[in-house]
């Protein structure tokens, strides 16, 4: 009897680790290619025709793709056919000194998602200072003072409210410009050439993108993001400084640079893959047309290998003069959009591109407000080149309704 009860557990649990289904968009129907299937310690890819197979011995799956809501299976359920709904981002950005439960300005985000196309909403979980909006358990971020300027006493309050309205939530992370992180840790801060502590143009110090030991610590920021509910984690600096003539712990070459944020994105889809997330990175517009790093480690083939979305910040107020043949790009909103997403599409699927739009006065060139025409322009070209959505920025979070079009309309 003995044999026969281990023989009987054995083939139960091989029964149990396979998992195959097949998915489809459930507006068309169509096969969806390319989806992610996650357990805690793997992904797997689902074929041309949808299909895919997994040994997993976990209870659930996360299955999302792009330009799709994502959805959770259990294991323990025969689910054949897995239908993905169709999900177009539109978000607007919450800044870390308005992410409070009591904030005037997040009442207002709140009315512009209930009147308006807005879907979705990207909140500052770190700023660029190293702060936190709200309280974790990390004791590193504790140890670097990182909890004290903190702008939401009750994160879980605030998760709920979005949650309860089907609000998207984005974490944005600001990832190696980080003066609190920098400062309690000079070791491996961001070094001038004469070995001194680098500040930036705003007075703020970096920490060194070659270093684990800063990988460790935006990773475990962003693990706790995803744990309270997060749907996608928005990795912002994930760059080196846009600075010649500094000191990092290795070489700054190409080579080296793109290795070192790859090495950052592997841990990050190690660390997140159980949870289910989307993950986006945020890059200079100018990426979109530059075939080398920048100087700053990033190219679209090699931030694409890890993450969902790559998302170029293509204000138009941020292009010099004479950039595609304009004299003042930002009167060309739509343009500029269009013209930056286009010339990728032989190196990403569009679906997986999901700019920052410009919703703020502009203050490179003819220094005009930017208002409905120019905000509507630069979705238009979002539409017109087939990406997943766009993000809006507005430093100050203010946003007006009647820029934006209502649901259905």
């Amino acid at each position: 009897m003995k044999y026969l009860a281990l023989i009987i557990f054995t083939c139960s649990t091989i029964l149990h680790a396979s998992y195959s289904a097949t998915i489809f968009d459930e507006d068309t129907l169509n096969p969806i290619f390319e989806a992610t299937i996650s357990d805690s310690s793997q992904s797997v890819k689902s074929k041309d025709d949808g299909s895919f197979h997994i040994n997993s011995q976990s209870k659930i799956l996360h299955v999302k793709a792009c330009g799709y809501k994502s959805v959770k299976i259990r294991t323990n359920e025969v689910i054949k056919d897995i239908k993905l709904t169709p999900f177009t981002i539109k978000a607007v950005y919450l800044s870390f000194w308005h992410a409070s439960n009591n904030s005037p300005r997040l009442k207002d985000v709140l009315d512009l998602i209930d009147n308006s196309e807005i879907n979705s909403v990207v909140v500052d979980i770190k700023n660029e200072w190293g702060s936190l909006v709200y309280k974790t358990p990390l004791e590193s971020v504790e140890r670097n003072g990182g909890h004290k300027n903190r702008t939401n006493r009750n994160i879980e309050k605030l998760m709920s409210t979005l949650k309860d309205k089907n609000i998207y939530t984005i974490a944005r992370i600001v990832t190696f410009k980080d003066d609190i992180q920098a400062q309690n840790n000079q070791e491996y801060a961001v070094k001038d050439m004469n070995g001194t502590m680098w500040r930036n143009s705003d007075n703020m110090a970096w920490v060194d993108p070659f270093d684990k030991r800063s990988h460790e610590y935006a990773v475990s920021i962003a693990e706790e993001a995803a744990k309270i509910g997060f749907d996608e984690i928005n990795f912002d600096y994930i760059r080196f400084p846009a600075r010649q003539e500094l000191s990092f712990s290795k070489e700054s070459n190409q080579e080296n640079r793109i290795e070192a944020i790859n090495d950052f994105l592997s841990l990050a889809d190690n660390r997140l893959r159980k949870y289910g997330v989307f993950t986006s990175v945020d890059v200079y517009g100018n990426v979109c047309w530059s075939q080398d790093d920048n100087n700053i480690g990033q190219t679209i083939e090699s931030l694409a290998q890890h993450v969902d979305y790559i998302s170029p910040m293509l204000y138009p107020s941020s292009f010099a003069s004479g950039s595609f043949s304009f004299e003042n790009p930002s009167e060309y909103p739509y343009e500029v959009v269009y013209r930056s997403i286009k010339n990728l599409k032989d190196r990403i699927d569009p679906i997986r591109v999901r700019p920052w739009l410009q919703h703020f006065k502009d203050y490179a060139h003819s220094k005009k407000r930017y208002k409905k025409l120019e905000i509507t322009e630069q979705i238009r070209a979002t539409e017109d080149t087939n990406t997943s959505g766009w993000m809006m920025w507005s430093p100050s979070s203010r946003y007006y309704k009647k820029y934006f079009s209502k649901p259905n309309e």
